[in-house]
């Protein structure tokens, strides 16, 4: 029989030259284990995934619950399904009121594509803006508005008419005028290597949007269902969104991704033409159900509680001369590094010693640490010890 490891690398498609390469056999709260029982813990959660831990009880009883009754019935939108359902009216009662329509997805880059597409619909405009080294996803008109012209160079032409400003830039915002459709913007930049809003950047944003007609769209894709500490990042700066996007967190380990908007916007898709946006997996009912058990255990255990504490212990814990700054908000963080070079053999050594971290795509002189709101005090005393055991290890004090 030939290895998996084989298998994945003569069959699979791959995403670069040097994968990590680790067989995952099994999975449980804040580890992950391999084919030899070897363990690491992992503090990324699956790229900002994993917030309930994977495999959380509440959402594998879920999935079976659901898996008893049925699966998939009918595209999107035209049969009444429990789980769609239940999830959108819990989903919209943690939003303001005018944020009460919800269109499930099977991803953060499809919603950012059916966002899009909604906010040309409404307004009859055609401009986007978005901001540099923003990452929206990798499909064409998500990939449009990133703000890394080296990581689309090689994909164009893409999407026309789309326009970026500097995030945390109070005078570029001149630049959205009457022309705009809608401004896309992480509330927090996660691929920029976690980047917070600054100087009320986004009270004024929200107001120039308004002031313009523009729609104001906030990719919560990072830092929703609970990863900054409140269920939504925005809460933290006192605006409220036209359309939110959400994903990555909110399914407990299942596809699942959402944009979310006002009745009224959203009906746009209903005519001229009809099925103005439309979807075959969006909504499945068996990720809806584990996005509902999710939300539920970020509710009912109390999660976001711990998290500024939590974020606290680790900026205590990671002092190391080679440590320039860490930034964060909430459980999304990011450790910066002299270099790339240095990072990645800390990264390496970090995984041998086993703790799972990353680097960003537009950061990529910093770790990336989002490990799963249940991590406990020990846990995060055990990752930092073997973090700073592998810096000394690998690039020395």
């Amino acid at each position: 029989m030939i290895p998996i490891r084989q298998l994945f690398l003569k069959h699979q498609a791959q995403t670069s030259d040097f994968p990590l390469m680790i067989e995952v056999e099994r999975a449980e709260g804040v580890y992950m284990y391999g084919t030899a029982n070897e363990r690491y813990l992992d503090l990324i959660s699956g790229i900002g995934v994993s917030n309930v831990g994977h495999r959380h009880p509440k959402v594998v009883k879920a999935i079976h619950d659901q898996l008893d009754k049925y699966m998939h019935l009918m595209v999107y939108g035209e049969f009444v399904q429990a789980p769609q359902a239940k999830l959108a009216e819990a989903l919209t009662a943690t939003l303001p009121p005018h944020l009460n329509n919800v269109y499930f997805l099977n991803s953060g880059a499809e919603a950012v594509e059916g966002a899009l597409k909604l906010a040309k619909r409404y307004t009859g405009r055609t401009e986007l803006i978005s901001c540099r080294n923003a990452y929206h996803g990798s499909t064409q008109g998500a990939l449009s508005v990133n703000g890394s012209e080296s990581f689309k160079n090689a994909f164009r032409p893409l999407l026309p008419d789309v326009r970026h400003i500097r995030y945390n830039n109070l005078p570029d915002l001149q630049d959205i005028t009457t022309r705009t459709a809608a401004v896309i913007v992480e509330t927090v930049q996660g691929e920029a290597g976690v980047r917070v809003p600054e100087n009320d950047y986004l009270q004024h944003l929200r107001a120039r949007c308004t002031e313009v007609g523009a729609l104001l769209i906030l990719d919560e894709i990072q830092s929703g269902f609970g990863r900054t500490g409140t269920f939504w990042a925005f809460e933290q700066f006192g605006i409220e969104p036209d359309i939110l996007l959400c994903a990555k967190g909110m399914g407990g380990g299942m596809p699942i991704g959402a944009f979310i908007a006002p009745q009224e916007i959203m009906a746009s898709f209903k005519t001229d033409p009809i099925l103005g946006h439309c979807t075959t997996f969006g909504g499945h009912p068996v990720s809806c159900a584990a996005s509902l058990a999710t939300l539920q255990t970020i509710q009912e255990e109390n999660l976001l509680a711990g998290v500024a504490e939590k974020a606290e212990l680790f900026k205590k814990l990671l002092v190391h001369p080679r440590i320039k700054e860490i930034r964060n908000c909430g459980l999304m963080m990011a450790a910066e590094f002299e270099s790339f070079d240095v990072l990645k053999a800390v990264i390496d050594k970090a995984i041998v010693n086993g703790v799972l971290t990353d680097w960003f795509l537009f950061c990529d002189n910093s770790m990336r640490i989002a490990p799963p709101l249940t991590i406990t005090e020990d846990q995060i005393r055990e990752a930092c010890d073997i973090i700073l055991r592998s810096i000394d290890e690998t690039v020395g004090k």
